[in-house]
């Protein structure tokens, strides 16, 4: 209860203040990418329940013809430059007041991945995903999803608000030095394939 108050409280003042940069990033996208300014996906949340995460869109839309189906094809500058600060995350806040998410936990991936966990990694939805978690301040995408899914569940085995201090403080740093923000040789971070049971 405590770690979801904290978490209104600091979404709500997050969203206050940094209200005049969203207003900007807005604006820029809408003018480089045109609509829509914001990318809506389908997540799984807390036990795997779905939910829809919302953030700036800082890819290009695949159009019919044009070719451009990975990441690295539709990847602008803009978006790099998003990405890298973090600023396209700003209205993940939202989803935060909704109770979607929480400000640290594991972050949410993609629901076809549900399948392919381990009866072990699977345990990274026994808690709220999070804006920021354990393995992004242990590399970001930078991190092989093995090591990523481990931390995931040693953070859900040994959180508490301490470590959620830490963890907040150590994702400004990240975010200043702009590390990890890919995968070697990936525009984002390559699909997590599974492995066998």
């Amino acid at each position: 209860m405590i770690k979801r108050a904290v978490d209104v409280i600091a979404a709500a003042v997050l969203l206050v203040a940094t209200a005049p940069i969203q207003v900007v990033v807005a604006l820029l996208v809408r003018r480089r990418l045109g609509s829509p300014v914001l990318f809506r996906q389908v997540r799984p949340g807390l036990h795997g329940e779905l939910f829809t995460l919302v953030k700036f869109r800082t890819m290009r839309l695949a159009e019919p013809g044009e070719g451009l189906a990975s990441d690295a094809d539709r990847m602008t500058s803009l978006g790099r430059v998003l990405r890298s600060s973090s600023l396209d995350e700003l209205p993940t806040l939202v989803n935060v007041l909704r109770g979607d998410m929480s400000l640290v936990g594991p972050r949410p991936l993609l629901p076809e991945y549900l399948g392919r966990y381990t009866s072990e990694q699977a345990r990274r939805h026994e808690v709220r995903p999070g804006v920021t978690g354990l393995a992004q301040v242990s590399g970001r995408n930078a991190v092989s999803w093995d090591d990523r899914l481990k931390l995931d569940v040693r953070y859900v085995d040994t959180h508490t608000l301490l470590l959620d201090a830490m963890i907040l403080g150590a994702t400004v740093s990240r975010v200043l030095r702009r590390d990890g923000v890919v995968a070697e040789g990936s525009a984002t971070m390559p699909e997590f394939r599974g492995r066998a049971q």
